[in-house]
């Protein structure tokens, strides 16, 4: 009979807790965790992890497992090959349930040794509510949560100025750290905390926007039993994830020296600005996705894995991306051409299972956010339409149809789109070019007509009908 995890049966260094982490779900068991594990063991960075629970809820607690659980990040390596790494991580020291033990979440602020906050409460977590009190226990935001802490911590240490921490949201909204201090400072002013503390928020503690990118797969259920086997202990809070990740940290470069990045080789970035990385995630990984969506899906594919297989698919998306996407970018080309060389590898990781239908919820709004900048910067520069971005705008007019070679298609978008899609669907055969000036002059879309853009309806109604006649992959096997 296997053993449970347990720290007894399996020893592990235990290290002083440094770090006080709002969330315990997958992405940060994959990500942040992880990354404090190998930091503990390859350098002097020695620091464990109180996990605070943000929610109410009855699910089990890492304690039962003493803190410990397995990481297995799964993908193809640097050289292209199947890799699979299962990690025993003993970063996290415990976990406090919040709303049953207030006081010890309180103590916690009281650690002298305590540098730092992660955090992952969903992209929903970071949010202000005027029925959030002081004297809640706690108040149900977690930025009211933080506040509560901090303002403990700073009465517990007379506000002294070295007691301040670095704190590290990693929830998906644009300039979170930069979100979260200006709730916190809303929650200070409300609760009427004082000039003095509002002072320390300000002066003595470190908020940092984050960019955060790893696939996280979760607890593997088809697989457990195996994956128990061979590890040979039971484990309820196993996590999945893929090889790649980035962990990108808008903040003072201090921060290097502080998480001993000299020292180890983890893709973390101390940088002054976030917003160019943002926009290589945005328009490489997310827009590769978009292109790919519904030139794949046309042509008989299902899955991500499915279309970077077929090498007319892939090719189109290489050429793409570097022709036309990673041209119109502020960062230094070869690194932008090494991240879109890793998405490749991602698109390729034989582990995942990644459903075209999935991703192709939204499209239109995607396209516009992900791939209308690339094709606006790239008409003004060079003085015609991107044909790759154009071809991928018209296979997305054809998938709006509904249906393909008499195959129902799918489609989920805001009904208001898909209303216009079925009121123009005689267009498809009566007048395809009318069909795209109608969707190229959407202005509340794409707040502006693209029918201004020189040679973008011929480019977008011509491939449209050669897709038609001829094929999607005769067609854009002949782009160059």
């Amino acid at each position: 009979m296997q053993r449970n995890l347990n720290r007894q049966d399996f020893p592990k260094a235990r290290y002083p807790e440094k770090i006080v982490q709002f969330g315990e779900g997958n992405f940060l068991r994959a990500f942040i965790d992880w990354m404090v594990d190998i930091l503990n063991e390859k350098t002097d960075f020695n620091s464990g992890i109180t996990v605070v629970r943000p929610i109410d809820t009855p699910q089990p607690k890492l304690d039962e497992q003493d803190g410990l659980y397995t990481a297995v990040i799964r993908g193809l390596n640097e050289q292209g090959q199947p890799v699979a790494e299962p990690r025993l991580i003993s970063s996290i020291n415990r976990e406090i349930a919040v709303y049953k033990e207030f006081g010890d979440y309180l103590a916690c602020a009281e650690n002298p040794e305590l540098e730092w906050i992660f955090s992952n409460t969903t992209e929903a977590g970071i949010c202000y509510s005027d029925s959030d009190s002081y004297d809640d226990c706690p108040p149900a935001t977690f930025p009211a949560k933080l506040t509560r802490f901090l303002h403990h911590r700073f009465t517990h240490f007379n506000g002294a100025s070295d007691k301040g921490l670095i704190i590290v949201p990693c929830e998906l909204i644009d300039y979170n750290g930069e979100k979260l201090k200006e709730y916190v400072l809303a929650y200070a002013r409300r609760w009427q905390l004082g000039d003095a503390f509002i002072g320390w928020v300000n002066q003595n503690n470190t908020f940092c926007s984050t960019l955060v990118d790893r696939i996280v797969t979760g607890y593997p259920h088809a697989e457990i039993e195996k994956l128990e086997q061979e590890f040979g202990y039971r484990d309820r809070f196993m996590v999945t994830a893929e090889y790649f990740y980035l962990f990108v940290i808008q903040g003072p470069q201090w921060l290097r020296e502080k998480l001993k990045l000299d020292q180890v080789a983890l893709n973390i970035h101390i940088v002054d600005d976030i917003k160019p990385y943002k926009e290589r995630k945005v328009s490489i990984l997310n827009g590769a996705h978009t292109a790919m969506v519904p030139v794949a899906y046309l042509a008989g594919l299902r899955t991500v894995g499915e279309s970077m297989a077929d090498p007319v698919i892939s090719s189109f998306i290489n050429r793409l991306l570097n022709q036309e996407v990673i041209p119109t970018l502020s960062l230094e080309p070869s690194e932008l051409q090494q991240f879109a060389k890793d998405v490749i590898a991602r698109f390729n990781n034989p582990y995942i299972r990644h459903e075209l239908q999935a991703i192709s919820l939204n499209s239109l709004t995607k396209f516009k956010t992900r791939l209308l900048p690339q094709l606006l910067t790239y008409s003004h520069r060079f003085g015609k339409p991107p044909v790759h971005i154009a071809a991928a705008l018209a296979a997305l007019i054809l998938f709006y149809r509904g249906e393909f070679r008499g195959e129902t298609i799918p489609l989920s978008d805001d009904r208001h789109l898909l209303e216009r899609f079925e009121a123009w669907k005689p267009l498809y055969d009566a007048d395809p070019r009318e069909l795209v000036q109608n969707v190229l002059a959407m202005s509340d879309l794409w707040e502006s007509d693209l029918n201004q853009l020189p040679g973008l309806t011929d480019a977008v109604s011509g491939t449209l009908v050669r897709f038609s006649e001829q094929g999607i992959k005769s067609v854009i096997e002949k782009l160059q």
